[in-house]
Formats: structure tokens, sequence, C-alpha cells
């Protein structure tokens, strides 16, 4: 979370919750736990959301894998399977990852997934594929 613009507090993190649960009742879809096969713990989380992206509500892909389990392939794993989930169940024909410029680990996970960079802004990185692009990865 060292790029996520605040700390979690006890209120926000009850208005986190309440905020997923709404968007799964408006959108169908949102967070999802990230959790390791062989014990079951919970190590981060990876969400299809619509976010405000440099103006525009836009479908993205998060993901956020505590500190102990990254650089392990796990993010990559998860925005992949999260991508073709959104291919496979939703009408979208494009979507996106955002990530702060300096952050590094995450442009790679937007690129191991096929993404490439779309725009920049406030210190801002976008990075998106198509369905198309998609498909053809499937080949």
């Amino acid at each position: 979370m060292q790029y996520y613009p605040y700390i979690f507090d006890e209120d926000k993190i009850k208005k986190w919750i309440f905020k997923n649960k709404e968007r799964y009742q408006i959108f169908g879809f949102g967070l999802w736990a990230v959790i390791l096969k062989e014990t079951g713990e919970v190590i981060g989380d990876c969400e299809l959301t619509m976010q405000l992206i440099n103006g525009e509500i836009k479908p993205e892909i998060g993901y956020h894998i505590r500190k102990d389990q990254q650089q392990k392939g796990y993010a990559s794993e998860v925005a992949k399977a999260s991508r073709d989930w959104t291919f496979e169940n939703t009408p979208f024909n494009i979507i996106y990852s955002y990530m702060h410029d300096d952050n590094i680990a995450s442009s790679s996970t937007a690129q191991a997934m096929g993404m490439h960079q779309v725009d920049t802004f406030e210190n801002t990185k976008v990075y998106a594929i198509s369905r198309s692009e998609w498909m053809m990865l499937k080949e």
C-alpha cells in the first residue's frame, strides 16, 4: 500500500467495506480476495471496479499483495485471471489499470497481463488492453 493515497483507520476501513459491498449490489462485481491455496491465508486483493481515471469512469483491474508475499508472481496471476474473467463475463471492450508513476511493480504487472501504457496524468500511468488484443494473446 506504499502508493495508496491514504492510511486506513477504523472509520476508513468501515467505509471501504461498505463501498465494496455497494459495488457488488450496483455492478455485480468488485473486490476479490487473493488467498494462498496451500494455507487459505488472505494475502491481498484483486478487483474489477469502475474507477475515475483522468476524468472518465472506466473499468479498472487493481491489485494489492501483502508486502511479505510480493515478488512471487501472485499479482500477475490474479491480474491475468481478473482480465480473463472481465472479458469473458462483461461487455467491456477495453479494461485499464492505473498506478503512481513510481510504482514499477504495478506497471510490470499491468504489462505482464498484456496491457500497454495509454495515458499519463498527475504522476499516474494508465495501462489498457482491448478485447481484440486479449483474444490475440489467447491464440
